[in-house]
C-alpha cells in the first residue's frame, strides 16, 4: 500500500480564481517531474537493491547483523520512552508532550550517522537523535515538567537545548557552521526541523546564508506530513527536497520509515559537508501517527484511513521483520528487549515523580546583571505572596 504526498495532490483553488489560458498545459519541470525517493528496505522488510539507490548503498555496506538489532533496540526503546512521556502528561505529571510516534526511523537513522565531534541542533521532539547522542531520556522531560529550562549541558554531547521556537535552530545551526568552517574543522552540523517550519522565514534564510557561505550543513527535514492540522499540500506546490535546487544546493527525499535509507543518506550528506562540499537538504517522507503535542486533538483534521494506511508503514515493524527473515535474531532478542523496554519505563517514571521542584524565586534571578529596582519590589510581592499560604490564608 502506497500514500502519495500531499505535496504532490492538486493545490485547492479558490472558486473566484480564474486560471490562466493554457495554464494547466504549462508545467515547470519541478512540478512534472515525479518524486524521487531513496529506499533501501520496503515496508515488507525486504532490502532493495537498484540502479537508483546504488550511490547509497555504499554507505550501509558496513552494517552488520548485530548493526541492525542495535538499531532495532534504538527504536523500540525510543518508542517505549515516547508512550511513557505521554502517559505521564495524561496523568498530569508533564505540562504538555511532543511524541514522535512513527518518525524512530528518520531519527534512530540520522542520529546513527554523526560522528561524535558532529553538532546538532534540534527542535523539541528529536527524542531518539537525544538518545543516539548519549543524552539521558530523563533529562529531556525536565523542561516539560515545568522544572528547568533545558536539562543537559549541550557540549557535553554536541546536541543543542531543544528549541521551542519554529525554524530558529535553523539559523543558529547554520552559523555554528559557518564557524566550524572558519576554524578549519572537519565535523559537520545537523539541523531538524519538519514540514511546517519550511515555510518560515528563518528557515529560507538560513539556506540562503548555508549556501553563500559554503557551511557544512544539513538540513534534516522530518516531514510528517501536517503541521499540526495544516497538511503540506498547503505550504507548497513541489516535493520539500526539490527547494534545494534554488538555493544552490542538492536536496534528496528519503523513505523516513527505512532506518537503513535515512542512516545511508545522512551519512553522505554529513560527507558532502566534511569535504567542503556545502549544506544539503534531506526531506525525511514520514507520518506523525499521533498528535502535534498532547494539546492536539488529529481526529478533528485527519481520517482514520491515512493513518492506517501509514501504520503499514511502521518503521520497527518493518526492520523486524526484516530481521526475522534474514534470521539476524531470535524470539530471545526480541524477549530480552521487551523486558529491557518495561524496565526504562519504569525508570523514567520514578525520575519524573522525583523531580525536585525548582526555587520558587528563581524566576527573579539572573533578569539584569545589576539588580533592577521594579524587580526587586516584583520579588518581594511575590515573596509575600507566598508567605500568605504559610501562614493559612
Amino acid at each position: 500500500m502506497t500514500v502519495e504526498s500531499t505535496a504532490a495532490r492538486k493545490p485547492r483553488r479558490s472558486s473566484g480564481t480564474k486560471r490562466a489560458a493554457g495554464a494547466s498545459t504549462r508545467k515547470s519541470a519541478a512540478q512534472s517531474a515525479e518524486p524521487q525517493l531513496v529506499q533501501l528496505l520496503t515496508p515488507e522488510g525486504d532490502r532493495v537493491k537498484t540502479a537508483e539507490n546504488a550511490e547509497f548503498l555504499s554507505y550501509v555496506e558496513d552494517i552488520t547483523a548485530e548493526d541492525l538489532r542495535g538499531l532495532y533496540r534504538d527504536m523500540v526503546l525510543t518508542r517505549r520512552f515516547d508512550g511513557e512521556a505521554t502517559s505521564l502528561q495524561r496523568q498530569g505529571e508533564l505540562g504538555l508532550w511532543a511524541s514522535l510516534l512513527g518518525q524512530e526511523a528518520a531519527q534512530i537513522g540520522s542520529g546513527r550517522a554523526l560522528r561524535d565531534d558532529d553538532y546538532v541542533f534540534p527542535t523539541y521532539r528529536e527524542h531518539g537523535v537525544a538518545w543516539c547522542r548519549g543524552v539521558d531520556p530523563t533529562n529531556l522531560l525536565g523542561m516539560f515538567r515545568g522544572v528547568n529550562h533545558g536539562g543537559w549541558d549541550p557540549n557535553s554531547n554536541n546536541f543543542h537545548l531543544y528549541t521551542i521556537v519554529i525554524g530558529s535552530q535553523t539559523l543558529h545551526a547554520t552559523g555554528y557552521a559557518m564557524g566550524v568552517a572558519k576554524d578549519g574543522a572537519d565535523s559537520a552540523v545537523i539541523a531538524y526541523f519538519g514540514d511546517g517550519a519550511s515555510s518560515q522565514g528563518d528557515v529560507n534564510e538560513a539556506f540562503t546564508f548555508s549556501a553563500v557561505y559554503n557551511a557544512p550543513v544539513v538540513f534534516f527535514c522530518q516531514n510528517n506530513q501536517w503541521a499540526i492540522s495544516e497538511p503540506t499540500e498547503r505550504q507548497t506546490r513541489v516535493p520539500l527536497y526539490q527547494r534545494a535546487a534554488g538555493f544552490g544546493f542538492p536536496g534528496v527525499r528519503v523513505d523516513g520509515n527505512d532506518v537503513l535509507a535515512c542512516l545511508a543518506v545522512t551519512r553522505w550528506a554529513l560527507e558532502r559537508a566534511r569535504r567542503g562540499e556545502g549544506p544539503t537538504l534531506v526531506e525525511a517522507f514520514t507520518y506523525r501517527m499521533g498528535a502535534h503535542t498532547t494539546s492536539d486533538d488529529p481526529t478533528r483534521y485527519r481520517r482514520d484511513e491515512e493513518r492506517a494506511a501509514w501504520e503499514a508503514k511502521d518503521p520497527i515493524e518493518r526492520l523486524k521483520a526484516h530481521l526475522l527473515a534474514s534470521g539476524d535474531a531470535d524470539e530471545a532478542f526480541f524477549a530480552s528487549l521487551e523486558e529491557e523496554s518495561e524496565q526504562l519505563g519504569k525508570r523514567v517514571r520514578e525520575a519524573v515523580r522525583s523531580m525536585p521542584d525548582p526555587d520558587t524565586m528563581a524566576i527573579f534571578e539572573n533578569v539584569y546583571a545589576d539588580g533592577h529596582a521594579l524587580v526587586d519590589e516584583e520579588r518581594a510581592q511575590f515573596a509575600a505572596y507566598l508567605a500568605s499560604f504559610e501562614e493559612g490564608h
